[in-house]
């Protein structure tokens, strides 16, 4: 028999309450995001305070304007992570329902998504108050690890987003008919990698001690764009790898294509995740050589 762990018995929710003949429930998923911002705050407001951490002593802003900015970023998050949902992965659906884009809390949040709304609500944010964007871009970047950590950790309570088949001894046998469809025999559990830990370890946890350990040991914001590089190419980065085990989505496989390669010629190539993973990298490799490059010219 396949040695697997089973899926532990974690509800989504933390708790529900019923008012007037309604239920409200606080899910992980919302304290993941409700924490990953405080924890970006905290971070963003404590660096700030460090002038020595900054080119010519000098923070790009405040640390009340805080606050404000993230505001904007929520924003940003909500409105880019549903829109880049809708076109990266299930655009015909959507034109086709276009009522059903406003359904978020029907789940649908696309990562590149939000981070394109993130860049987007900082630079408008930055372009009003006269602040340096690559700097903030920097500040901005080395806070969102911790969310990335919290959210990924939750995929997996919700046992969502799930990764392919394994005999691997830690796989875990996620509940639910999809899961489940491994066509393995009947009778016998289906054992899938549990990718949303991979992801939590690699885009959180890793990632957000690199870029910590940059910025606090390596003064790194002295360098404007190499924080921001390191967190865009270490993301893509990671997500590219763990794309390798994780189950696309159901729209993206076919008898034809069950791997559910976004782009292929032959049956080799690529699922959406890593397209929209690869720009990030090269963006990320370009802006970490143009610090190391302005740097070396003013040494």
């Amino acid at each position: 028999m396949q040695a697997m762990i089973q899926f532990p018995d974690l509800s989504p929710e933390i708790f529900s309450i019923s008012i007037g003949g309604m239920e409200f429930a606080l899910r992980w998923y919302a304290l993941a995001y409700i924490t990953g911002i405080v924890i970006a705050w905290r971070l963003a407001v404590a660096a700030l305070k460090r002038p020595a951490l900054w080119p010519n002593q000098t923070p790009p802003m405040r640390p009340e304007q805080v606050e404000d900015l993230l505001t904007w970023i929520i924003l940003g998050v909500i409105l880019g992570g549903r829109l880049g949902f809708v076109l990266f992965y299930q655009p015909s659906y959507y034109l086709s329902n276009p009522t059903q884009i406003l359904k978020v809390w029907e789940g649908g949040m696309a990562f590149h998504g939000g981070l394109i709304g993130v860049v987007v609500a900082s630079w408008l944010y930055a372009a009003r108050h006269n602040i340096d964007k690559l700097a903030m871009a920097d500040l901005v970047a080395h806070t969102v690890a911790g969310g990335l950590l919290l959210g990924r950790l939750s995929n997996f309570v919700n046992a969502e987003l799930w990764g392919r088949a394994t005999t691997l001894p830690w796989g875990v046998a996620f509940p639910g008919h999809a899961a489940q469809d491994c066509g393995q025999a009947v009778g016998e559990l289906c054992a899938r990698h549990p990718s949303q830990l991979y992801e939590a370890l690699l885009e959180g946890l890793v990632l957000g001690a690199v870029l910590l350990w940059l910025v606090y040991r390596r003064g790194a914001f002295q360098k404007p764009g190499l924080v921001l590089g390191t967190f865009l190419a270490g993301y893509g980065a990671a997500r590219f790898i763990v794309e390798f085990v994780r189950q696309p989505d159901a729209h993206f496989i076919s008898p034809g294509n069950p791997l559910g390669l976004a782009w292929q010629i032959d049956g080799f190539g690529i699922t959406q995740g890593q397209m929209l993973s690869l720009p990030m990298i090269i963006l990320g490799l370009y802006f970490v050589q143009r610090a190391r490059t302005k740097t070396e010219s003013l040494a």
